[in-house]
């Protein structure tokens, strides 16, 4: 007989060497398997829905959601992006092509009147003298920069929502058996756990809310904050409204001021260009887009988990560096996850003491 060491040993030997095998295997396809998880869990609540009206034919609910995917929600976010990497370009183009010899000495005549802000600006004119030439060759040299990233970032985002077509039909493929046996896979895997049965049950509803928290209260919110953005921007006449929009509904992630750093910088450049009437609107506008915050998170959320917003706004920026775009919902996830891990341990910890 072997001893139970040796028996131990092979076993830990076994899973690391398949499961270092399956990680390479899967290595072009992780983001496809991560999508197809995000979209899992986006539609599991239809596929629910689907199924009672199907008479709890779950294989006919995934197959019909499944084949709507690509057409009711890929289709339009590969459009968006290829519109965002063309109006990032004229954006640029946009920039480079206006001459600041004429609009900069009066915007510096504007800020030197105003009776706060005046002494400051005069005390830096008289002291750091910024030309307009040296202010156009910055814009420019941006100009230049913008463009390379937004076409680079709409390349990227296209490929991380597609990848290769094998990638692309993967997830259509995992989406319809997620959909259909998700909540079994999950049950299963659950039992692999080392937990008791009420901290097992505990942690899987945590990991649940926080999902949803994320899913839900932070990227649904945002897009529909780069909406909203969008639209205040394209009303106001600004050049770009997509680009600004999308980069909006990034902002969102930025804690406290990060719903201002798009609009508040175009309501000056509108007030100081003499456009007043869209200076006014964008202005309201952006208030409710920022007051619509306050709201829009727990309704659509229904928050009940505890996660941090710095938690989340470390897990988004190194999530989308980490996996590219759908590190958008994976770090911000990770990093509760590994929170929750660290809470059961401390508990364990005091319970011995």
């Amino acid at each position: 007989m072997y001893s139970r060491f040796y028996r131990r040993a092979f076993l830990i030997a076994t899973v690391l060497i398949l499961g270092s095998a399956l990680v390479k295997i899967l290595d072009p396809f992780w983001g496809a398997l991560g999508w197809g998880g995000v979209l899992a869990f986006l539609l599991y609540p239809v596929h629910r829905r689907l199924t009672a009206k199907l008479k709890g034919r779950r294989s006919a609910s995934a197959a019909i959601i499944t084949a709507l995917t690509p057409f009711v929600i890929l289709l339009p976010l590969a459009a968006i992006t290829v519109v965002f990497a063309r109006q990032g370009i004229a954006l640029a183009g946009y920039v480079r092509g206006q001459s600041l010899a004429i609009t900069y000495p009066a915007l510096l005549g504007k800020l030197e009147s105003y009776p706060v802000i005046g002494p400051a600006m005069r005390l830096l004119r008289e002291n750091f003298t910024i030309t307009a030439g040296q202010v156009q060759g910055w814009l420019e040299t941006s100009a230049q920069g913008v463009l390379h990233s937004v076409a680079t970032f709409g390349g990227t985002a296209v490929l991380s929502l597609f990848g290769t077509l094998v990638g692309f039909f993967l997830m259509i493929f995992l989406l319809f058996f997620l959909l259909r046996d998700g909540r079994e896979m999950l049950t299963h895997l659950s039992r692999l756990v080392p937990m008791s049965g009420a901290h097992r049950a505990s942690l899987l509803k945590y990991l649940g809310e926080v999902t949803q928290v994320v899913v839900y209260g932070t990227a649904v919110a945002a897009a529909i904050h780069g909406v909203m953005i969008a639209i205040g921007f394209a009303i106001a006449d600004l050049p770009s409204p997509v680009v600004f929009g999308v980069l909006g509904a990034f902002a969102t992630f930025i804690p406290t001021a990060g719903t201002g750093l798009v609009p508040v910088p175009a309501v000056l450049y509108l007030a100081f260009t003499g456009q007043w009437g869209h200076a006014v609107f964008l202005a309201i506008w952006s208030v409710l887009v920022g007051v619509s915050d306050n709201f829009l998170r727990p309704m659509l959320a229904a928050q009940r988990a505890d996660v941090s917003t710095l938690a989340i706004f470390i897990g988004v920026i190194g999530g989308i560096a980490a996996f590219g775009l759908i590190g958008l919902i994976i770090g911000p996830v990770l990093i509760s996850l590994i929170v929750a891990l660290l809470r059961f341990a401390e508990k364990n910890i005091q319970q011995i003491d």
